[in-house]
């Protein structure tokens, strides 16, 4: 054997030994292992301690609720062998092992504070199994709001970002423009959208149109400032360039001012995307008849608070996969700036 080949083989060796200790050494989950001791201690707890029943409320879904949590447990406690692998398949999921003790923790104070013992008062404190009930026998409202509450957002979103970033690009380009347009922006601009909530109730036809008016506004003011702040900011040197080899006032604006400014108009759509959330429940609350804003109203007022929980989660979880999104287009679309901004 040649020494190339030779030191090919050691490192190779060295490679394996390297990656074995690795596994040896993340094999036995400790934390996975606690977590799965706890979650079947909830899960226990859940089946075989009774249920406190306060006036004539009484929680179901306990039992499902207990052997989701037993199995859970032993699934965290199968991930935590020290198998290869396993190793290797529940590698992202060993990350978030604090994380499974901190829950885990939370819904047994949950389970025993409300259900168990009763401690905190009914129906405003609702177990964690009340949110079965709610998903189970309450999914079609829920989620009929829930579409309504996407579409409403979808053109608010869509109208307020599309009109933003014309009017930062056109204020951006044009001094003459931005003259009349910029004293407009800052006098308007920093307004909150619910601020007007009455005034577009009266101005419109319906709600929904109201609500969607105040949505794109939402999003209107920050992507126009970011998208304008991105053309202003793009080097001059080259506007002169392209110049040099011919482009007329079209191309500079479609092919070096608007794709050396799409860092900024990210922004602003991320900016805007928060916005219209919090625009988008208010309006629901005061002028739609669907939707999740609606629903939340609606759970309050017939003192339904796990429902009123249940839609909370859903929003958070739709809302965060929301912007997960737009961050995911935004490093597909700007591959140079991935892991820039952070989400």
């Amino acid at each position: 054997m040649s020494s190339s080949d030779q030191a090919t083989a050691g490192r190779l060796g060295h490679d394996a030994a390297t990656k074995a200790g690795w596994l040896a050494g993340q094999g036995f989950w400790r934390i996975g292992a606690l977590a799965a001791a706890l979650w079947l201690a909830v899960g226990w707890i859940t089946l075989l301690w009774p249920n406190v029943q306060v006036g004539f409320t009484e929680w179901g879904y306990t039992r499902e609720l207990g052997i989701g949590l037993v199995l859970l447990g032993i699934g965290l406690a199968i991930a935590a062998l020290p198998v290869q692998p396993v190793v290797r398949a529940t590698r992202r999921l060993r990350v978030a092992g604090p994380w499974l003790l901190v829950l885990a923790l939370f819904t047994l104070v949950w389970e025993l504070l409300t259900a168990k013992l009763a401690w905190l008062p009914a129906p405003f404190f609702a177990p964690p199994q009340s949110l079965i009930d709610v998903y189970a026998s309450d999914w079609r409202r829920l989620g009929d709001s829930l579409l309504n509450s996407l579409w409403l957002l979808f053109n608010g979103f869509v109208l307020g970002a599309l009109s933003g970033f014309l009017t930062g690009v056109a204020i951006g380009w044009s001094r003459a423009l931005g003259y009349w347009v910029h004293p407009v922006l800052r006098f308007l601009g920093p307004v909150p959208s619910t601020a007007l909530l009455p005034m577009a109730f009266f101005f419109f036809p319906s709600g929904w149109a109201a609500a969607v008016f105040l949505i794109a506004l939402a999003t209107w003011f920050p992507v126009t400032v970011l998208t304008w702040s991105g053309v202003v900011s793009v080097n001059k040197a080259f506007y002169d360039v392209a110049r040099t080899l011919g482009a007329k006032p079209w191309f500079l604006i479609v092919r070096v001012a608007v794709p050396a400014a799409m860092p900024h108009v990210f922004v602003g759509l991320f900016m805007g995307l928060g916005a219209s959330f919090s625009v988008l429940v208010a309006a629901e609350m005061m002028g739609v008849k669907s939707g999740l804003g609606w629903y939340l109203s609606w759970a309050q007022g017939w003192a339904s608070y796990a429902n009123m929980y249940g839609a909370l989660i859903v929003m958070a979880l739709v809302f965060s996969g929301l912007i997960t999104l737009l961050f995911h287009v935004r490093d597909r679309s700007l591959e140079w700036q991935k892991g820039v901004v952070k989400w």
